[in-house]
């Protein structure tokens, strides 16, 4: 069993902490379940003897392709960014590409512009995925997406997704250029009413961080802003809430067009 803070994996998963790569560590057998099933390679797996002994640290261990190592609670509870850790911890490989790693096709991707908390970056790549989003592109200086507290918040969805890191608005306008998309600015107060507005099915659904909003790059580009009419006094909504209610009406009128299947 590991319970030295000098050992060479713990040393690594301790400056793992620090960094933010193509690397990151998974916490929580819910989300290295999401992993093995996603087929993400695992460079170990660590456990508490206690959990591993246990029926969900057996049903986990029947996932992986390889035994998990052992690790003292303490050393566990020191190296997790959970407030309550669930007894396990692996170190993933998950490279995060520029806009190369994009696929381009139709569909709706999400650009999120600036977003700096990690929950709410994961709370969205979870709604993105759950309305068939093609997938996310994060501008310069945004929170990176293997974060532990984004891949907590995305229930596996960071894993799964596509998503391109320090992607410029124009470099992205670019790539997506073949399927001519519309650029669509969620406004907080301006913009066409998104229950009236006409809504593209290829499109670039542009959100800016609370309080900053998009920047004028990004706002340039949209040639539709919409906004959520909201009663008052109730000014903005949370990121995630006012994406979803974008994402999943684009969603409906995209089913709308489509032919009606047979009976």
């Amino acid at each position: 069993m590991i319970s030295s803070r000098s050992n060479p994996t713990i040393r690594r998963l301790r400056r793992l902490k620090r960094e933010r790569g193509d690397t990151a560590v998974l916490e929580g057998p819910d989300l290295i379940a999401e992993a093995a099933a996603a087929g993400v390679a695992m460079e170990c797996v660590l456990g508490t003897p206690e959990f591993l002994a246990g029926a969900e640290g057996r049903r986990l261990q029947a996932l992986l392709d390889r035994p998990p190592q052992t690790a003292s609670p303490a050393l566990l509870n020191e190296l997790a960014d959970a407030d309550s850790p669930r007894g396990t911890l692996a170190l993933a490989h998950l490279p995060r590409p520029g806009l190369e790693g994009l696929p381009v096709g139709d569909g709706v991707y999400l650009y999120l512009d600036g977003i700096q908390q990690p929950a709410n970056l994961g709370a969205l790549a979870r709604v993105a995925e759950a309305a068939g989003s093609r997938g996310l592109a994060l501008a310069p200086g945004s929170v990176h997406p293997n974060h532990p507290r984004a891949l907590r918040a995305s229930a596996g969805s960071l894993l799964r997704l596509p998503v391109a890191v320090n992607a410029a608005p124009a470099a992205l306008a670019l790539r997506l250029a073949p399927r001519r998309p519309r650029w669509i600015a969620l406004e907080p107060r301006d913009g066409v009413d998104l229950w009236q507005a006409e809504l593209p099915g290829n499109a670039v659904l542009a959100l800016g961080a609370e309080g900053p909003g998009l920047s004028d790059e990004s706002s340039r580009l949209a040639d539709l802003h919409l906004r959520v009419v909201m009663e008052a006094p109730v000014e903005s909504l949370n990121v995630t809430v006012a994406a979803a209610l974008v994402l999943f009406e684009l969603r409906r009128r995209a089913a709308s067009r489509s032919p009606a299947q047979p009976p």
